[in-house]
């Protein structure tokens, strides 16, 4: 009888602890699958979901010594590994290509001594950008939001356009990552014209430095109109006419042995007429042409959505619908 009650007294001390621990080991595992920043001053700042890197805002202050890889703050985005970048940085083939950015190539300015200047802000010539400040950053369990302060700049320091930056991240049910990009640019100068060309202009999204290297050949696109490409084959306008005012384009890359494809969402808000560019090597997006006063400032929004995996021509539609329902 008392082994028989010690029995039964050591199986209930063993429910009693699964029944205690069980339930919190399942909270913590609940705890851990939320979105937090963690940042290196004055280097970058990381985005992790569930202790995972996902994305990361590199905003390093132009040093006049390093110039060429401190001339633009931009968001690089990591494989799904949350170790090695999807996106490309500062260095490889076009240096000024960088993960998820935004400029022009032509902008008219006035600098220091009241004199009218072109500015390139893509390739930051005769300009650059800085950042100058978070102005909200949150993050739970349903996602995270950062809005930053980046100034645009001629060369002698003169701030022509004032940018607020907004980029917002969730993960969706088919665990892609959405990407909104909101942007406001204002000025107090009495007039900015914003130009360039779809190469060198504009919203626009560059995949590893590896593609361009390696892998160039195995990228493709789907469009709404014409659907899946051949890999290594692009579209571009001009020469291609009907590269102009996509609601969706996507690309389809391979980075460290696994495919990507990243569909690029627009909203008709923004200037019209927009002008497509793509490449093989990884960089595609779209530009306008606009110009704004102290009373007019610029307002945009894109949507990028990022998968580990290949898209269907009606994935891509389906996304895009999602984005203008929601706005």
């Amino acid at each position: 009888m008392h082994l028989i009650k010690s029995f039964h007294q050591s199986m209930n001390s063993i429910l009693f602890k699964i029944l205690i621990l069980f339930p919190l080991i399942g909270l913590n595992s609940l705890f851990s699958q939320t979105w937090k920043w963690q940042e290196e001053k004055g280097k970058h700042i990381d985005l992790l979901y569930a202790d995972k890197k996902i994305a990361r805002y590199v905003y390093e202050k132009l040093d006049p010594q390093d110039r060429e890889r401190t001339y633009k703050p931009f968001h690089h985005v990591y494989q799904s590994d949350g170790q090695n970048f999807l996106t490309k940085g500062p260095g490889g083939k076009y240096t000024h290509h960088r993960g998820i950015y935004f400029g022009f190539s032509k902008c008219s300015a006035v600098n220091g001594d009241g004199k009218k200047v072109n500015v390139d802000t893509w390739h930051c010539k005769r300009g650059y950008q800085t950042h100058e400040k978070i102005i909200n950053q949150k993050a739970d369990k349903i996602g995270a939001t950062q809005t930053v302060e980046i100034v645009w700049r001629v060369d002698d320091g003169t701030i022509f356009v004032t940018e607020e930056r907004t980029l917002s991240f969730s993960i969706l049910n088919d665990q892609s990552i959405s990407i909104d990009f909101r942007s406001k640019l204002s000025t107090d100068q009495k007039i900015v014209k914003l130009d360039g060309d779809p190469q060198h202009a504009g919203f626009q999204f560059r995949a590893s430095n590896e593609v361009a290297v390696s892998k160039s050949k195995m990228t493709y696109y789907i469009r709404p109109l014409s659907g899946k490409d051949e890999k290594g084959k692009t579209k571009n306008w001009p020469q291609n006419k009907d590269m102009t005012n996509l609601p969706w384009k996507a690309q389809s890359v391979s980075v460290g042995g696994d495919r990507y494809t990243t569909v690029y969402l627009d909203h008709p808000s923004k200037p019209k007429p927009s002008f497509y560019s793509e490449r093989d090597y990884g960089r595609f997006g779209s530009y306008f042409k606009t110009e704004i006063t102290p009373s007019t400032p610029l307002h945009v929004k894109y949507r990028l959505n990022i998968a580990h995996r290949e898209r269907s021509p009606e994935e891509c539609k389906s996304l895009s619908h999602q984005f203008l329902k929601a706005q």
